[in-house]
C-alpha cells in the first residue's frame, strides 16, 4: 500500500482518487439506490394491484344472480384479463350461463379462460367444460378440436370419455366404444361411463 509522509499528502491522494473515480462511485450508488427504490415501488404496486383485483373480484362475485350482474362480471373480467381472479370469475360466469340455458355466453366465457388463464389447470378445466358445451350445441368438430389441445395426462380419462360422447353423437360407434373403453381403463370405478359403453349397442342398432 502506498505510504504518505504527511497528512497533506494523504489529503491530496484522496482528492486525486475522488477526481478520478468519484463520478463513477456516485453514479453507481445512485443507480443502486434507484434500483432498490424501483424494485420496492414495483413490489408495492404489484401488491396493491392484486389487492384491488381481489376486492373487485369479491364485489363481482357477490352480484351473481342479481339484476345487472352479467354486465358487472363481464366488466370485471375485461378489466382483469391477466389475473387469476378473472379466470375463476369466467368459470363461475360460464356455469351461471349454462344454468340459464345460454350456451353461447357460456362458450364465450370459457374461451376467454382458455385464452387468458396463466394457470394450466384452469386452462384444462375450462377446455373440458367448453367441450361439453360444444357437444350440447352440436358443435362436434369444434369439441374434438378443443379436446385435442388438452395434453395433460391427469385428465386423459375425462378426455377419452368426452371424445366417446362426440363419436356417439356422430354415429361413429366403433370410435365411441374405443374411447369409452380407454376411459374405463383409467377410471374403472365410474358406473356412468360403463353405462355409456353398455348403451352403445342399443344406439348402434337404432
Amino acid at each position: 500500500m502506498e505510504q504518505f509522509a504527511t497528512e497533506e499528502q494523504q489529503v491530496e491522494a484522496i482528492k486525486r482518487f475522488w477526481k478520478e473515480h468519484g463520478t463513477a462511485i456516485i453514479v453507481g450508488a445512485a443507480l443502486g439506490l434507484g434500483g432498490l427504490w424501483g424494485w420496492r415501488y414495483y413490489s408495492e404496486t404489484q401488491i396493491e394491484s392484486k389487492e384491488a383485483a381481489s376486492v373487485a373480484y369479491q364485489n363481482a362475485v357477490e352480484t351473481f344472480g342479481s339484476e345487472g350482474s352479467d354486465a358487472k362480471v363481464n366488466a370485471f373480467i375485461e378489466e382483469n384479463k391477466d389475473s387469476g381472479y378473472a379466470s375463476i370469475a369466467g368459470l363461475l360466469a360460464a356455469k351461471q350461463a349454462v344454468d340459464a340455458g345460454d350456451l353461447d355466453a357460456a362458450a364465450s366465457h370459457l374461451n376467454s379462460v382458455v385464452t387468458f388463464a396463466e394457470n394450466d389447470e384452469l386452462k384444462v378445466l375450462a377446455s373440458l367444460r367448453l367441450s361439453r358445451v360444444q357437444i350440447e350445441m352440436n358443435q362436434l368438430d369444434a369439441a374434438l378440436s378443443t379436446l385435442s389441445n388438452v395434453t395433460n395426462d391427469a385428465f386423459s380419462a375425462e378426455i377419452s370419455e368426452l371424445k366417446g360422447d362426440v363419436y356417439q353423437k356422430q354415429g361413429k360407434f366403433d370410435d365411441a366404444r374405443l374411447a369409452y373403453s380407454n376411459a374405463l381403463e383409467k377410471n374403472a370405478n365410474n358406473p356412468l361411463l360403463q353405462m355409456k359403453l353398455d348403451n352403445l349397442s342399443v344406439s348402434a342398432s337404432q
